[in-house]
């Protein structure tokens, strides 16, 4: 089995020493080289096209929503975006230009290689605390539009609560089902939509609303 290919795109000297280091020790895993600003980022992905990119989203030159939109654009490569909880606007525009992970910067180690793995397996990564913050965003808005996916209202329903970040057993506490009430709800909602799992519904909620 090919390594997979990693680059790294972040304007902190640190955080991309720290990853790349972090990269290098997994023999699954090719580290390709890094960048300090969006426009390195689009660079690097034409000249060595990696599998996945970790992208920061504040850079200088071309934040990372600008570079995953370029990357899109012209190639392949599976876009993986480091954030923070002061990032929510950026998470929402990076969701529907089609990135595939969403993760906090602050995450642990092996957190972050078992999604660079997950990505390039086809999966979609979502980290429920990215997934909590933006639905409390979300919420605070009083004009968040109900998705236009085809669903029923109670599928409306779980599938929003599921974009929160919330388990089966919260959805089912929150809306007074039975836990395999929920299971059901949502086995019938991933081949209603054709979507592989809970992450992928989070994330069709949110490109929905762009």
């Amino acid at each position: 089995m090919n390594a997979i290919r990693v680059g790294i795109a972040d304007d902190d000297g640190l955080v991309r020493d720290g990853l790349g280091a972090i990269l290098e020790t997994h023999g699954d895993i090719d580290f390709v080289g890094s960048a300090a600003d969006g426009e390195e980022a689009v660079a690097l992905c034409r000249r060595e096209n990696p599998d996945v990119m970790l992208m920061d989203i504040r850079m200088p030159v071309m934040d990372g929503v600008s570079a995953t939109r370029a990357i899109k654009a012209e190639t392949g490569v599976k876009v993986i975006i480091l954030t923070t909880f002061d990032d929510s606007e950026y998470i929402r525009s990076a969701i529907a230009l089609g990135a595939e992970g969403y993760l906090l910067k602050s995450s642990a180690a092996d957190a972050i290689v078992e999604s660079v793995r997950a990505v390039a397996r086809g999966q979609t990564v979502l980290q429920n605390e990215v997934a909590r913050h933006l639905g409390q965003i979300m919420q605070a808005s009083p004009s968040t539009p109900t998705p236009a996916l085809g669903l029923a209202p109670r599928e409306n329903d779980i599938l929003v609560l599921i974009a929160e970040g919330l388990s089966n057993k919260e959805i089912a506490a929150k809306l007074n089902l039975s836990p395999g009430t929920v299971r059901n709800y949502i086995s019938e909602m991933l081949v209603k939509l054709d979507v592989r799992d809970r992450t992928q519904l989070a994330i069709l909620y949110y490109r929905s609303l762009r």
